[in-house]
């Protein structure tokens, strides 16, 4: 077992120059797993996302438009319940799976609990005869669930890399979010149809009469069901080339453990980019569906979650490739320049059919930072610690959800509405000043690629 006292800072600079050098890095592991690994992991990730899909593409319009929160109070439902889940993850699961080295077992009981909470979350938010304050349960409902959720969270995350070998993470991550973007399209095309009820219905209907909670219920507990099949994960699930030089870890996984200061300084760039491009979650649907603006239906708001879902899944495609021929460090900042220029793009867009097009910057980002954002931290974590470190890598991700919606985009465009400005030039400002968020943290990364290139080069 390395110890992080063995290794200086130097070797944890060179790991990042290595990745930034057009080298192959094929996976090291000759040995065959069972087939149930992968198919289970696909089928969660296509369920998971499929739920994200049907669940959340149009809950930030229903709390502003059928429920009537204010755009600051509808990004809550990101914000404070990854701020719980952050906690826990942190301070309990995450602890808890290094010690008992338990990943499968938390996946199974967090996705459990949280369907059952969906049920109990429509319940209590359909009894309750206040729109603003059924809002308020949602947020709060969600803030619930989300503890549960972080077990699965951290379960997941810590498995792939007790399967998986450093050289072979990229491209399974990228698999993974092709398979995921299915899921994604179907699920937005589900909570299109039932929001409405196909326009039969009052826009919310999906919500209000419970099917679209119900069905992401449904949805979980299904989830879990290939987990019953699959080996635990755990330091032992390590197969035995885990921890072999390749051309990916030379040098490299354990050099960056000894250096905190890399992850830390990684996990803030990541922690900018994301927040600037996932603040768009709670207010996209919002601005299309705006009667001043595009004022998009419900299949509308659908297509345009689709086409990036498209993008993703053809990007998910080629990850391992483009991250053997170019590097993870430029996948890395090809993924934030895409999300920037999304942000950008939608900020002025003129016509709702410029924003289809666009659409596919934002899947090609979410591709690009999942797949080489994960595969560069799960090799400087140290294995026996995945649980934790994981834990402030997918705090860094969860994070990103909410905060800068709430501290920003949210306030500026309720200030701007609130003094007159109308609702589609306040929108449009939010957006910029997102891409503005993402921007400075493509800076922080580019500086801390570029400090590690020095050093290392300087101590080689």
């Amino acid at each position: 077992m390395v110890r992080r006292s063995d290794w200086s800072s130097g070797q944890a600079n060179l790991i990042l120059t290595r990745l930034s050098q057009n080298q192959h890095y094929a996976s090291v592991n000759s040995l065959k797993r069972p087939p149930i690994i992968f198919l289970g992991l696909s089928t969660f990730q296509v369920l998971a996302m499929f739920r994200r899909g049907i669940f959340y593409t149009f809950l930030g319009v229903y709390l502003r438009s059928y429920l009537g929160l204010s755009v600051t109070e509808t990004t809550l439902f990101e914000t404070i319940p990854m701020v719980f889940n952050i906690l826990f993850q942190t301070l309990v699961w995450g602890r808890l799976t290094d010690r008992l080295q338990l990943r499968r077992g938390l996946l199974i009981i967090g996705e459990l609990l949280a369907g059952v909470g969906h049920l109990l979350m429509w319940f209590l938010h359909a009894a309750t005869p206040d729109p603003r304050l059924a809002g308020f349960v949602i947020i709060g409902g969600l803030t619930v669930i989300e503890v549960f959720w972080s077990m699965s969270n951290i379960g997941w995350s810590a498995y792939i890399s007790d399967v998986y070998n450093a050289g072979e993470r990229n491209a399974v991550q990228g698999k993974l979010a092709s398979l995921g973007g299915v899921g994604r399209i179907i699920g937005a095309l589900a909570g299109g149809a039932l929001y409405d009820r196909l326009g039969t219905a009052f826009p919310g209907w999906g919500f209000k009469a419970g099917g679209i909670f119900i069905v992401s219920a449904a949805v979980m507990i299904v989830s879990v069901v290939p987990f019953f099949f699959m080996p635990e994960g755990g330091i032992k699930a390590q197969p035995p080339s885990a921890n072999k030089p390749t051309r990916l870890a030379t040098d490299a996984s354990p050099a960056a453990r000894g250096d905190f200061r890399v992850f830390a300084v990684f996990l803030v760039a990541m922690l900018l980019i994301n927040s600037g491009v996932n603040s768009m979650a709670a207010v996209k649907g919002q601005f299309l569906d705006l009667r001043e603006g595009f004022a998009a239906s419900a299949t509308t708001i659908s297509l345009v979650n689709n086409i990036e879902s498209l993008a993703l899944i053809v990007a998910g495609l080629f990850i391992g490739r483009l991250g053997g021929r170019f590097g993870i460090r430029t996948l890395l900042v090809a993924g934030a320049v895409c999300g920037i220029g999304f942000l950008v793009a939608y900020s002025v867009a003129p016509a709702l059919g410029f924003i289809y097009p666009v659409s596919i910057l934002k899947g090609l980002s979410d591709a690009l930072l999942a797949g080489s954002a994960y595969a560069l931290a799960s090799i400087l974590i140290p294995p026996e610690k995945r649980g934790r470190y994981f834990a402030a890598y997918n705090a860094s991700f969860m994070l990103s959800w909410g905060v800068s919606a709430t501290l920003i985009t949210g306030p500026l465009i309720d200030s701007l509405i609130g003094h007159g400005v109308g609702p589609v030039l306040a929108y449009r400002a939010g957006l910029a000043s997102s891409a503005l968020v993402s921007a400075a943290g493509l800076v922080v990364l580019l500086g801390l690629l570029r400090q590690t290139r020095q050093r290392a080069s300087s101590e080689a």
